[in-house]
């Protein structure tokens, strides 16, 4: 039997339940401007955003491993590949690239060209050291 080929991120994008984009940015837009009124601080609302992040991306690799069929990756560098490829297209509909790799290739980032998540925010001059990604 034949090693389960991983659809691509296109594939997947296709047949994925989701909610209509703009309600999604939308929303994500509101939970920054709400965020920035409750705390007031920029520092402290980037933490919250990297939380928020954190706990959402946990539950998106969950659902990509059950629904994308991929095979065990090797090592962390094609872990990050599979996901900026087939994992991004397959939530977000865009590809990221993986760069600035630290010396020991344990830390990474990845990088949207396009990011859906900003079509709708607007930061005042005051809150511009507010992370958009």
């Amino acid at each position: 039997m034949a090693p389960a080929v991983p659809r691509s991120g296109d594939a997947i994008f296709a047949n994925v339940e989701r909610v209509n984009a703009e309600l999604f940015t939308l929303t994500y837009g509101a939970i920054v401007r709400q965020l920035l009124t409750d705390l007031e601080e920029v520092e402290e609302v980037n933490k919250q955003l990297d939380q928020m992040g954190y706990n959402i991306g946990i539950r998106l690799i969950d659902e990509f491993l059950a629904k994308s069929n991929v095979t065990r990756c090797v090592d962390f560098r094609e872990t990050a590949e599979v996901i900026a490829k087939v994992g991004f297209k397959m939530f977000l509909g865009v590809t990221a690239s993986v760069s600035n790799w630290d010396t020991e290739g344990t830390c990474c980032s990845l990088i949207l060209e396009d990011n859906p998540l900003v079509d709708f925010v607007e930061l005042p001059d005051t809150c511009q050291g507010v992370d958009e990604d």
